[in-house]
């Protein structure tokens, strides 16, 4: 049987790792469709205390016993096949379905289905056009992979026609959607523990959009080679959107220095609205202009595109203002990659700062090795970088490669063997007209938020 079925049945779901943004998101919607389910989770979080409140057992830890009555399993991605619960799912015949399998599923119920894909930029888009549908009063149903401060969450249940998605390529996860609208922002190497290089990627992205209907859009960055290469051989109708000159959606009379960003929205070589952004950066400019041309597909008037992209001003780690430290601005973003480093330092650098700190962290071993010249040439842009330890995730250290290495590779760079260390080392150096910047997708906000006092 497939998920819908199981969904439609109304059998309970028992549905690990819960308290997650897009897991807890599946929950609420499953449990306003009536759907009897229990969860569990790692540890107490927001999250899991908002659905207790609505009346869903959650159990903290993961054992046999929790599974309960249940009549399948839904898991988060972090819930591999050595999990208890999955294990004794498997054998006592309870169907085991991917996170990734519901929201396929969920889509279904929506005329417009939104999907945010690309290696770079999705949440910051995905939050983009939620702020877009909401200025247009869709009432959207949204799922993003972090925390939107207008949503006070990552997540929204709505009553309209419309559902956000990010879209993520890892493992072929987006391939399990049912996408009206697929955003591809960018294609980049990455995920190289899963992907077996570039072309890999292309294929996964082909197939992604290839699930698109005849009557929906596939809408492409016209400035990044990659994607244009990769959905050529579709031999699909696109819908581009970018700086270049034969762009469907394009921006023009581009200012881009300073905070502010802004540029007018031609659509097919016509005025169509004007955008000013509150979050820094070209690379902002690019994922605006993809939501514009997103919500341009559903119908959104110019007047909405501008008012919801005016009042966006960033989503959590993605140049998150924290607060001060000796005078010193504080910033915290998700940067993980060598091509967001360099569209994070490509926007930081032109600011009015006296020096700019730069504390970043390595995600994952694999990324660090394989990507190891890009990080450093990114690096080496900053007069004395300092690396924290890398963060593991969901690996082990099969290649020995360490911050030190990164150091060593970096003219007045340092590394460190904690988090305090580097802390302690940012609070010396810091005064004021500084800008000090937490950079990584592990656990480094915690320095900002420490300094900041928080």
């Amino acid at each position: 049987m497939e998920i819908g079925q199981y969904i439609e049945s109304r059998a309970h779901a028992h549905l690990v790792g819960i308290g997650g943004v897009s897991m807890s998101a599946l929950a609420e919607i499953l449990h306003t469709r009536g759907i009897p389910l229990s969860g569990s989770d790692m540890a107490e979080s927001p999250n899991v205390s908002r659905l207790r409140g609505l009346g869903i057992p959650i159990s903290i830890g993961h054992s046999a016993e929790n599974l309960g009555a249940a009549g399948f399993i839904i898991r988060t991605a972090a819930a591999r096949n050595d999990n208890i619960e999955i294990q004794t799912a498997r054998k006592n015949g309870i169907p085991v379905f991917e996170r990734a399998q519901a929201w396929g599923y969920i889509m279904r119920g929506y005329d417009n289905a939104v999907c945010v894909a690309g290696v770079h930029g999705k949440t910051t888009t995905t939050s983009m056009l939620t702020h877009i549908f909401l200025a247009a009063e869709r009432d959207p149903t949204v799922m993003i992979g972090g925390t939107l401060p207008a949503l006070g969450s990552g997540y929204r249940v709505g009553g309209g026609d419309v559902i956000v998605v990010e879209s993520c390529e890892y493992y072929n996860s987006f391939h399990n959607f049912l996408p009206t609208v697929a955003v591809i922002l960018n294609i980049d190497a990455d995920h190289l523990d899963f992907f077996s290089g570039l072309d890999a990627l292309k294929e996964s992205f082909r197939t992604f959009a290839s699930l698109v209907p005849d009557s929906g859009a596939i809408v492409c960055n016209a400035d990044d080679p990659n994607t244009l290469d990769t959905l050529e051989p579709l031999g699909r109708e696109l819908l581009t959107f970018g700086l270049a000159e034969n762009s469907h959606v394009r921006g023009v009379n581009v200012s881009a220095t300073g905070l502010n960003p802004s540029c007018d929205v031609h659509l097919d070589g016509e005025f169509f609205c004007r955008i000013s952004l509150k979050t820094p950066g070209v690379h902002n400019l690019s994922n605006a202009l993809a939501a514009a041309a997103a919500a341009i597909t559903v119908g959104i008037p110019p007047e909405a595109i501008e008012r919801g992209l005016s009042s966006f001003t960033g989503a959590a780690r993605r140049f998150e203002y924290k607060g001060t430290c000796n005078g010193a601005a504080i910033y915290d973003d998700y940067a993980h990659h060598p091509t967001e480093l360099r569209a994070l330092l490509d926007a930081v650098l032109p600011l009015d700062y006296n020096r700019v700190i730069l504390a970043f962290q390595p995600h994952t071993y694999t990324r660090t090795k394989a990507l190891f010249s890009d990080f450093v040439t990114q690096l080496r842009r900053m007069e004395s970088p300092l690396i924290a330890p890398i963060f593991a995730a969901r690996e082990k250290n099969e290649s020995g490669i360490s911050a030190k290495d990164l150091a060593e590779a970096i003219p007045g760079s340092r590394s460190f063997d904690s988090l305090a260390d580097l802390t302690a080392a940012i609070a010396a150096e810091a005064r004021a007209g500084d800008i000090i910047l937490t950079v990584g997708a592990g656990d480094i906000y915690k320095v900002g938020e420490t300094l900041a006092g928080l």
